[in-house]
């Protein structure tokens, strides 16, 4: 273990005291890859030799288009004085042309439908990189990075008062972008992972708004709750002794900020086979989408990790489903999912009995990454179903990132 890993794990023992020391560090510090991972913050390195990852980081690195996508840049003010950033992909420029035609006979023609897309867990609104790509031009959309990930602000709500991170605080955060960047029109809500648990809390909170004004939604590789018995694909005594160990870990690691991203490297390369499980499930990924997915959870500093950790344990939305219950609606998600498992994605459809459930099979957590064309065609039927003029779109240059697993 390299100086900084001793001083990370010694930093973690002092923290939890003699439950580390009975777990062991190595064990502990295997289960604190492993159940960050399940909350969806590890990607795996993929290619088996330090060679062929290093190439693939630096084609990416260098040229890789993914992420590169911009839109029309906006923000919006969460509660606490969060300061949100969006981005929007209308139909259309804003040209004389495009706001003569919306005008009719003098008059303000319907707002768009507005498809927001919400992201999950240490990643940011460059995750929707594939379906971004296919449904521009098709559908006005809006991306948002949740507080204290990609572009918007560390919450002042956490930073200056210590407070929690809470689920019904992102779905707070959610309508504030709602009322920025679509104060009007019909809506489309797509949320992966922490990103769908964030709609939940919306149509808790305010479920007028679901009813006056969404159209449609989709919940990809997300859960309404009970997340506190997600076993991970982890033995029963190792995921017990995880549950112990972790909040004080993960505590422990937020408060040397500095020291822990020095060794993140390092760390991630040294349990890659248990970062690829939580990742993706099919045999091979593309390198340079495995690499795009790195870079996104490596922009996530280790102390925002700790912070919304807590916050999955709390979850509970199952009853905020039934705001949907008329709508349109598309649960997907991966089939060797150990994160959300597809059981979680079941139990929604239960609530929902005319939604339509799609278990993608040889798919993992970040399936709209794994397996793009099949995610945007789902989300294309959706669009149909919910009465958007729109036809179905494909992802042609990357209709499939993985080959079929054994």
């Amino acid at each position: 273990m390299s100086d900084t890993g001793t001083q990370i794990a010694r930093a973690a023992e002092e923290a939890v005291g003699g439950g580390w020391r009975r777990a062991g560090i190595a064990g502990a510090a295997i289960g604190v890859i492993a159940a960050g991972a399940a909350a969806g913050v590890a990607v795996e390195r993929l290619t088996v030799g330090r060679g062929m990852r290093k190439k693939a980081r630096l084609a990416l690195d260098s040229a890789g288009p993914y992420g590169s996508l911009r839109g029309l840049p906006g923000k919006a003010r969460a509660e606490d004085g969060t300061v949100l950033y969006y981005e929007v992909d209308e139909v259309e420029p804003d040209s004389a042309k495009g706001r003569r035609g919306r005008r009719l006979f003098g008059r303000k023609a319907p707002a768009p439908v507005t498809v927001v897309f919400s992201h999950g867990y240490c990643l940011s609104q460059d995750s929707w990189h594939f379906q971004r790509a296919a449904l521009r031009g098709v559908v006005r959309t809006v991306y948002w990075d949740q507080r204290s990930h990609g572009r918007s602000e560390r919450g002042k709500a956490q930073t200056e008062r210590q407070e929690p991170v809470t689920i019904d605080q992102l779905g707070s955060d959610l309508k504030a972008v709602i009322d920025e960047a679509a104060p009007e029109g019909p809506l489309v809500l797509v949320g992966h992972s922490m990103g769908g648990m964030t709609v939940m809390a919306l149509a808790d909170q305010f479920p007028e708004l679901i009813r006056d004004r969404v159209v449609g939604a989709a919940f990809v590789g997300t859960s309404s709750g009970r997340l506190g018995e997600v076993n991970y694909g982890l033995p029963v005594a190792g995921m017990n002794a995880v549950r112990r160990v972790l909040p004080g870990v993960l505590k422990a690691l937020g408060s040397r900020v500095e020291l822990v991203e020095r060794a993140r490297g390092a760390t991630a390369d040294l349990f890659a086979g248990i970062i690829k499980r939580y990742s993706f499930a099919s045999r091979e990924v593309d390198p340079a989408v495995a690499r795009f997915a790195e870079r996104l959870i490596e922009s996530t500093p280790i102390d925002v990790v700790a912070e919304f950790y807590p916050a999955f344990g709390d979850h509970d939305k199952q009853d905020a489903l039934r705001h949907f219950a008329d709508l349109p609606v598309l649960v997907l998600a991966g089939d060797k999912d150990l994160v959300t498992p597809s059981e979680h994605s079941e139990s929604i459809a239960d609530e929902l009995p005319d939604a339509e459930l799609v278990i993608v099979p040889d798919a993992g957590h970040l399936v709209m990454l794994e397996h793009p064309e099949l995610v945007t065609d789902r989300l294309a039927d959706l669009l149909v179903r919910a009465g958007v003029a729109a036809p179905a779109a494909n992802v042609v240059a990357h209709g499939s990132t993985a080959q079929p697993g054994k």
